[in-house]
């Protein structure tokens, strides 16, 4: 059976977020998912996986809150699970830039739908920013688009301060996964004297999902933050595979390098691999290859 992948954020003021987790978490499994929900004062952020009628569930439960009653999500199917079990955790935030005062409840760039893209990143005048991670940005991105080379969000207002200027960069247009952190960045970015900053409704997971290839300026694939690692057009499985040492994503070309190790190290990680971690990750390895022969051994012939 295929299973529905959903993933869905709001944001809203919830000052209750803490009470909302056990009736949640009771619920969620009692309807078999799998994934991770967070909460926090800002609003609600999740990524799930179950059967149809599961999956129809939950939303339903969340949008009996009238607060996330539009709650927007979006679906992709799979045929194996992206998540081994269930957390529904209580945050800060929920997604983490480290400066509180940005608050996308107050302000926020201007939407920008999928279909109307193309003619906005095509525009000379408009400067396109890829929010996510170096790590995501090196497997797939929009042609043309600035990569801040940040390791983790809470870098990205330091480039925006050093790289950017409100002067000159008049037109911007950002884009991330699934649009949530373009939310922030957005926000932080209007306070920062930025007059027009637009961004990409829905992320790219809306963008390959509505608009075909054929008509797409995206190149490569989109890394998501489960077991399928990314996915292409149409949201179908991706290519890559993840690295277990440092969870990076991996193509064929990565496996053929000679830093690569199954399970210890992979080009991305290999000159930073000490031999402790070495070590670790090799016991590891072990024990996941004894476990796999364990269970090849008990099938029945």
């Amino acid at each position: 059976m295929a299973l529905v992948v959903a993933t869905f954020y709001k944001f809203v003021k919830l000052p209750d977020f803490a009470e909302k987790q056990a009736p949640l978490l009771d619920y969620c499994n009692q309807q078999g998912i799998k994934g991770t929900i967070l909460l926090a004062e800002e609003g609600v952020n999740g990524a799930i996986a179950a059967p149809r009628q599961s999956i129809d569930a939950v939303l339903a439960f969340l949008r009996s809150d009238p607060r996330l009653a539009d709650l927007e999500h979006k679906e992709s199917f799979t045929d194996s699970p992206p998540f081994d079990r269930l957390k529904v955790r209580l945050k800060q935030e929920i997604v983490t830039l480290g400066i509180p005062e940005v608050d996308p409840n107050q302000q926020v760039g201007t939407y920008v739908s999928p279909q109307q893209w193309n003619a906005l990143i095509s525009d000379p005048d408009v400067t396109v920013i890829d929010t996510r991670n170096d790590f995501e940005v090196e497997i797939g991105s929009f042609e043309g688009a600035q990569n801040p080379q940040t390791n983790s969000f809470r870098q990205f207002p330091d480039y925006v301060r050093t790289q950017l200027d409100p002067t000159q960069h008049k037109k911007v247009a950002l884009f991330c996964t699934g649009g949530i952190r373009c939310e922030k960045a957005s926000s932080f970015m209007l306070q920062q004297g930025f007059q027009e900053v637009y961004h990409l409704r829905g992320g790219i997971l809306k963008y390959l999902e509505e608009v075909p290839p054929d008509a797409s300026l995206w190149q490569g694939e989109c890394f998501v933050f489960d077991q399928r690692i990314a996915v292409q057009h149409g949201l179908a499985p991706g290519t890559h595979d993840q690295c277990l040492s440092c969870g990076c994503p991996i193509s064929d070309a990565d496996k053929a390098s000679l830093q690569y190790q199954e399970g210890i190290s992979c080009p991305h990680c290999f000159d930073g691999l000490t031999e402790d971690k070495k070590a670790r990750q090799m016991e590891k390895q072990r024990q996941m290859e004894r476990m796999k022969d364990k269970n090849t051994a008990s099938k029945p012939s």
